[in-house]
């Protein structure tokens, strides 16, 4: 009898080994989402948390482990505050930083008119009177500084009309302690009203507990300032860009050491996201987009402006490192995904770059299902530049056999098109459902020089838009490709793209989808809230009649100007609380899609923003998006 038991076991084994599933919607939403938290005091263990999804009741919910730095079980912990430094508490340990928000400014009626304490009304004077999918309340987040021994609090800002952290996805790293525990960093930009909607310049404030006076470490320089870290021997860097109102300028490692600001990355043709201080505090390593993937990258700090940094790339290959969680001697922790994969954690050897996976939350769920083929293409343009181009095939891929085929738009307009793994554009969901994407690194992406990442700003419907043309172009010329089903999809400037595209492909694609997408500079230049970025890149007011680069953005580039060359099937995806592409442009593409007879459906999330954040909003958006494709591709 065990012997027949034993058999069948095997046999089922062998069955489910052999039976790969393909991945779905309910399945994406079943991983684990792996954030880490740094690594445990002693250095030889990562602290970690794993958010899991309940689609049924709607809600999310957060274990934490440790693993150790060499490999090994995962272990559950309950408070993971005990294994790790706190960050906020000051390294004499008397203090601790924390935010909160603090009621400074009249803007409600009530607040006007006490005795109409159930009106409604919002009274506003000047701009950012909402940002992200949030109106301004008169409320403002605040550091304070809290004495251990005491409980005092002080707001070190000392009632201003500032942000920090800041807004709107500003967390605690925009505090820090110095390492003699008698000053405080943070960042803030300064600024009120249409001159904050307009600026970009954040500033390092220091905040000195001696004489309880506040300066301004980064006065003169004009554009991002933040993410301060003072290294092991108490020298400190932050990423800076030197353009006010340029959202996606170039973002380097700068330095002060000794009263002088070093620049180290200035004469790299790249872009830094993120980035960790060496143990010893003689080098840095940071994270950037690189040939359409996320790498490590090292910089030396020579503490002097005679000697060149070098900068040195670590880890290749095709995927993302995501983050840099932390170093223990030639180790380093990453977080790193691939287009098959959600993020984990892995330890770079600094040595020779090779990489050894640390955590495995959704190894299980992988084994289950069989992966799609990713391919670096190398795409001839317009103007004869080579742009690589990401193709995903579905998992079953017959090359004697022809899939219908999807351009994806990225967003941004300056976002990296790199080895992403997205909960809601998700390339292995789309070639799991038998198509073929296409996903171009177009003008306007970091990863390929500081040239071909400005190029897009004011040329929004020129050549980034034959970069699209030229890579569907080219993959559709292989004999897998059915040329009668092409779509186009994308999100944010991806929306713009598919709006745009709509009025100019030249009966190339049959069916279009647009999330949140710009149909009318008019509407949301009149209606958006950060005025810098619409500012820049479109290079001014659409009022400037004499501004020609404003005038061709609000003209020539403006996707409601295209609109009776409409002609093809297109869904409208639009967020309720999208406040950085208004409700109104999902509303009047929809509009004139329905008015002049064109077969399309709006799908409207009321209590989402520019994402959507609900594990049942977000398997609606996914059954959606499938269902139209069906319908029309």
């Amino acid at each position: 009898m065990k012997k027949i038991i034993l058999y069948l076991s095997l046999s089922l084994l062998s069955f489910v080994g052999a039976a790969q599933g393909t991945m779905t919607a309910e399945l994406l939403w079943q991983l684990g989402r792996v954030s880490p938290l740094g690594l445990s005091t002693d250095k030889t263990k990562v602290v970690y948390g794993v958010t899991y999804y309940n689609s049924e009741e709607n809600t999310k919910s957060t274990s934490y482990y440790t693993v150790p730095l060499k490999g090994g079980t995962a272990v559950s912990v309950a408070d993971p505050s005990t294994l790790i430094a706190d960050k906020n508490v000051s390294p004499d340990g008397k203090y601790k930083l924390s935010h909160q928000a603090v009621k400074i400014q009249n803007v409600a009626g009530k607040d006007y008119y006490p005795d109409l304490d159930r009106s409604e009304a919002m009274i506003y004077d000047d701009l950012m009177y909402r940002h992200w999918d949030t109106w301004a309340d008169g409320s403002y987040n605040h550091v304070f500084l809290t004495d251990l021994e005491s409980g005092e609090e002080t707001d070190i800002m000392n009632n201003k009309v500032f942000h920090c952290p800041t807004q709107p996805f500003g967390g605690d790293e925009d505090y820090i302690w110095n390492p003699r525990s008698h000053q405080v960093l943070y960042v803030t930009k300064s600024k009120t009203g249409a001159a904050y909607a307009t600026s970009t310049n954040t500033d390092i404030f220091v905040y000195d507990l001696n004489n309880l006076t506040t300066t301004n470490l980064t006065k003169g320089m004009e554009g991002y300032d933040n993410s301060p870290a003072f290294s092991p021997t108490g020298v400190l860097a932050w990423l800076s860009m030197k353009r006010d109102g340029y959202e996606s300028d170039k973002n380097d490692i700068v330095v002060e050491y000794r009263q002088t600001k070093y620049n180290l990355t200035e004469h790299w043709d790249g872009t830094v996201e993120s980035f960790l201080w060496g143990e010893k505090g003689k080098k840095i390593y940071f994270v950037a987009p690189v040939g359409g993937a996320k790498h490590l990258f090292m910089v030396d700090f020579p503490g002097s402006a005679r000697k060149m940094p070098v900068v040195r790339q670590i880890t290749k290959g095709q995927f993302d490192v995501v983050n840099i969680v932390g170093q223990s001697g030639t180790t380093l922790v990453v977080g790193r995904s691939d287009m098959n994969h959600a993020t984990e954690l892995y330890a770079v050897n600094l040595k020779d770059g090779s990489m050894k996976q640390l955590t495995h939350v959704n190894d299980v769920k992988y084994k289950g299902i069989s992966m799609s083929k990713v391919e670096k293409r190398m795409v001839s343009t317009t103007d004869n530049k080579k742009m690589v181009t990401w193709v995903i095939y579905p998992p079953d891929f017959d090359p004697k056999k022809k899939y219908p085929t999807l351009l994806y738009c990225q967003g941004g307009p300056q976002g990296a098109l790199s080895q992403f793994y997205s909960y809601r554009w998700n390339f292995q969901l789309m070639a799991a459902k038998g198509y073929i994407i296409v996903a171009p690194n177009r003008r306007g992406m970091p990863g390929h020089g500081v040239e071909w990442n400005e190029q897009i700003s004011t040329d929004y419907g020129g050549q980034n838009m034959q970069d699209y043309l030229a890579a569907i172009d080219d993959v559709a010329k292989e004999e897998y490709v059915d040329k009668d089903r092409l779509g186009a999809v994308g999100a944010s400037y991806g929306g713009y793209s598919v709006f745009y595209l709509a009025g100019m492909h030249e009966g190339r694609f049959k069916s279009f989808i647009a999330h949140d997408g710009i149909f009318n500079w008019r509407s949301m230049y009149g209606t958006t809230e950060e005025m810098f970025f619409v500012n820049w890149d479109l290079g001014g007011a659409y009022w400037e009649e004499e501004n020609e680069k404003a005038q061709r953005s609000f003209g020539e580039f403006n996707p409601i100007n295209q609109v009776s060359k409409w002609d093809t099937p297109i869904m409208i995806v639009q967020g309720g609380k999208d406040y950085r592409v208004p409700i109104g442009q999902g509303l009047e593409a929809f509009q004139a899609a329905q008015l002049q007879g064109i077969k399309s459906r709006l799908l409207y999330l009321p209590e989402e923003n520019h994402w959507v954040l609900s594990a049942q909003n977000a398997l609606v958006w996914q059954r959606e998006f499938f269902r139209w494709l069906s319908e029309t591709l």
